[in-house]
């Protein structure tokens, strides 16, 4: 009887040392499915860039500039007199408008009303958020955003659509300097 409670001890032992197995995944991601949805927004943003570009050349009466993030913009009114942009921690009060490429007014600027805004703070659409720091205060641009930097393939579950392209007038009214930034 001892011998066999040693016997029964000592083969749990060796079938309780055995490595772990693996459980399988519930649920396998497609790469099918998420190199189709990259290619199909590849696509999208270059058709958007087309159209813009040629806004851009058709609108003879404002000299257009690129961004480093992939929007354009023009000035409305340059304030050469201030060198100072916003920086990281700045409080800045603008005003803005969101229009389609074709000057259709979603929203206006009194819709949205007046903006406090911390620099780097994501309160902004994507595209407004990394470029009204190009102005100084008292400047006024019309920037255009394809649909990566405005609302996205999401829209704005209201009166901007998934996948639309827009349009914005931003006007810089006071920037609050950070201390840091003095």
């Amino acid at each position: 009887m001892k011998y066999l409670l040693y016997l029964s001890a000592l083969c749990l032992l060796f079938i309780s040392c055995e490595e772990p197995i693996a459980r399988k995944p519930v649920r396998v991601s497609t790469p099918k499915l998420v190199k189709s949805t990259v290619e199909r927004n590849k696509d999208l943003l270059e058709i958007e860039v087309k159209i813009i570009n040629r806004l851009v050349k058709k609108d003879t009466l404002h000299e257009y500039l690129p961004t480093a993030t992939g929007s354009w913009f023009y000035y409305e009114t340059k304030n050469d007199s201030l060198p100072y942009v916003p920086q990281e921690e700045d409080v800045v009060t603008l005003t803005y408008n969101i229009m389609t490429l074709t000057n259709d007014t979603i929203y206006s600027a009194k819709e949205i009303g007046t903006q406090r805004i911390k620099v780097n703070k994501p309160s902004l659409f994507k595209g407004l958020r990394n470029t009204f720091t190009l102005l100084k205060e008292g400047e006024k641009a019309t920037f255009l955003f394809p649909s990566s930097l405005a609302f996205g393939y999401h829209g704005d579950d209201n009166k901007i659509t998934p996948n639309t392209p827009i349009k914005s007038s931003v006007e810089i009214l006071n920037i609050e300097k950070h201390p840091t930034n003095k």
